[in-house]
């Protein structure tokens, strides 16, 4: 009889291999009747739902408590996660449209919180970014709960989950997937979920493989079948055949010994075979990510996103409490350098609280995003620049602004900045002298081309060649019409890059590199090449990068990147880079 071997496709997001046999649970979908509720049963049903939302707080509230005994990768980015889930219980959209939809279309609490839910998450599905799309999953898992309040649906505790058993479900909340076991579970395989959620981050802080967004695998997979989970390719195999089995038994065996053999690497210098230094610093968009940032042996953090201070909420957050979120992270970094990026709102990144005021152009990508919008909002972009100052007195900060595209947006935020200073020190506070170095976001093609301007300016420049690729490209990476255009060596996108680094060296300040070019190994010798020297990228793909670097001779490099330089075509620089990979 022939062997039914099943793979299905997915989004990978968290590497590795996990081989065992499928545990399959029915996700957060539960069977939601909807039924009319007559006019005098309305307030009573309110209070239904009034109920599951205060039983959901109460769960939270123990969950919390749980949370900070859990392990270091997840006490602390659970902990933060968990406090958003209660804020946003006590006042949040999901909440208040089921009691208007509950009060206006006289329909039963739960129906009233799918429809909600539903809505909401139509609205974020339209957005372009990845990261801010996968934010719906946080408010998912809050309306989950409350539907298994209001239908008393248990809860199957995960203690009871064999061991060496790779999980298969509808979805996972963050908070299921911080009470996974890893001595246990295999790897996670879900129907829903994306590679920006909390979901998927807890995941790859835990080192546990997992593969979301995988259709029909609930259908396809059976209770106690043996089963593969590849995150590395975003592959599930169910049923593997010997050969197959055999096939990855190996890649298994062969990724740990890589993975040891690239930790060794942690407290190694990144030195090329010609004995030049470069730096390498670790983005991060998480407080979980720091533990990642540790392992990885990481000179700094050269890129800490702020944003996540701002989401899932409908008001902004205080001094004090930004204050607080960024010194938990500056303190463990020991005086290493951590450049804090103002907030990146705008265009597809939302928060209400902010972008309420101002209509289309906040939601565009060419609208009012990032500088733009917080020098919009002076009174918010000081009270961020105070408690970044206030935090700058627990280890070695720079601050870095997003989006700019001209020299008048750069002074305009030093002044704001000479402000947030001056009050402080009226309140009391003490204020590092000199303040933090400021530094300007090359991510632009305006700011690229006006480089050596905006050079006089700033302190530093840190090259965004994520969005510098897509904005100078015209490119949605989201948009598969297109996305196969997005080319980080198209002509156009090198030259800037170079341009912006050598008005850079030239003005003798700092400049990094800091979207995916700096984390893949295939560009480490072109951009050295080009002349940069410190590069920040997630914290996986450091061990990776130092490897190429200890392997490199910078001469080399510099001499490839000439040629590479020379030439018109996307295809043609690939070939020369990839040729020069396959012989250094």
């Amino acid at each position: 009889m022939k062997h039914k071997e099943k793979t299905f496709k997915g989004l990978g997001v968290a590497p590795g291999i996990g081989i065992g046999v499928a545990h399959v649970r029915e996700g957060g979908a539960i069977e939601v009747p909807t039924y009319p509720i007559p006019a005098r049963q309305v307030a009573k049903e309110c209070a239904r739902l009034e109920a599951a939302v205060t039983r959901a707080r109460r769960q939270i509230g123990r969950l919390r408590t749980k949370a900070r005994g859990m392990s270091e990768a997840v006490a602390e980015e659970l902990v933060y996660l968990l406090d958003a889930y209660f804020h946003m219980l006590k006042d949040s959209r999901l909440v208040r449209g089921a009691a208007r939809r509950i009060t206006g279309d006289r329909i039963n609490a739960e129906a009233a919180v799918e429809a909600e839910m539903a809505e909401i998450a139509k609205g974020f599905a339209a957005m372009d970014d990845a990261y801010i799309k996968a934010r719906v999953e946080d408010i998912r898992a809050l309306a989950t709960r409350l539907v298994r309040n209001l239908t008393k649906t248990p809860v199957k505790p995960w203690s009871l989950v064999p061991k060496g058993s790779v999980v298969v479900t509808g979805e996972l909340s963050p908070a299921d997937v911080a009470q996974l076991d890893r001595s246990r579970i295999a790897g996670v395989a879900t129907t829903l979920g994306g590679a920006e959620g909390h979901t998927a981050i807890m995941a790859r802080a835990l080192g546990l493989p997992a593969v979301l967004g995988v259709p029909g695998l609930i259908d396809g997979a059976q209770p106690g079948q043996p089963m593969i989970v590849d995150g590395d390719t975003g592959h599930v195999v169910v049923d593997p055949s010997p050969a197959t089995l055999a096939a990855y038994e190996r890649r298994h065996a062969e990724s740990v010994r890589q993975a040891r053999r690239l930790a060794r690497l942690s407290k190694q210098p990144a030195v090329t075979r010609d004995g030049t230094e470069v730096l390498l610093q670790a983005n991060v968009e998480l407080p979980i990510e720091m533990t990642l940032v540790k392992q990885a042996g990481a000179a700094g953090i050269g890129l800490l996103r702020t944003e996540f201070m701002f989401m899932n909420r409908d008001d902004i957050p205080g001094e004090d409490e930004q204050y607080q979120a960024l010194r938990d992270l500056i303190e463990p970094m020991k005086g290493q350098a951590v450049t804090v990026r103002t907030l990146d709102v705008g265009g597809e990144k939302t928060s209400a609280a902010l972008m309420g005021d101002f209509g289309a152009s906040a939601s565009s990508a060419l609208g009012l995003r990032g500088i733009r919008m917080s020098l919009a909002r002076a009174d918010v972009f000081e009270t961020q620049f105070r408690a970044i100052l206030r935090a700058a007195d627990h280890g070695h900060v720079r601050i870095l602004l997003p989006m700019v595209s001209t020299v008048s947006e750069v002074r305009r935020a030093r002044e704001i900045l000479g402000q947030a200073a001056s009050r402080l020190k009226r309140r009391g506070f003490s204020v590092v002298d000199p303040l933090p170095a400021l530094g300007t976001m090359i991510e632009v093609p305006g700011a690229a081309l006006a480089a050596d301007s905006l050079a006089q300016v700033s302190d530093f420049f840190a090259i965004g060649s994520n969005d510098l690729t897509m904005y100078t490209l015209a490119i949605d990476r989201g948009d598969e019409q297109v996305a196969r255009l997005y080319d980080p060596l198209h002509p156009s996108v090198l030259r800037l890059i170079q341009f912006s680094t050598e008005a850079a060296l030239h003005a003798r300040i700092p400049v990094s590199i800091c979207g995916e070019m700096a984390g893949d190994p295939r560009y480490t010798a072109l951009l050295l090449g080009l002349g940069l020297r410190e590069f920040s990228m997630v914290a996986s793909s450091i061990p990776r990068v130092k490897q190429r670097i200890r392997n490199l001779d910078l001469v080399a490099a510099d001499h490839r990147a000439r040629v590479i330089m020379d030439q018109v075509d996307a295809g043609r620089i690939a070939t020369l880079l990839d040729d020069f990979n396959a012989l250094a």
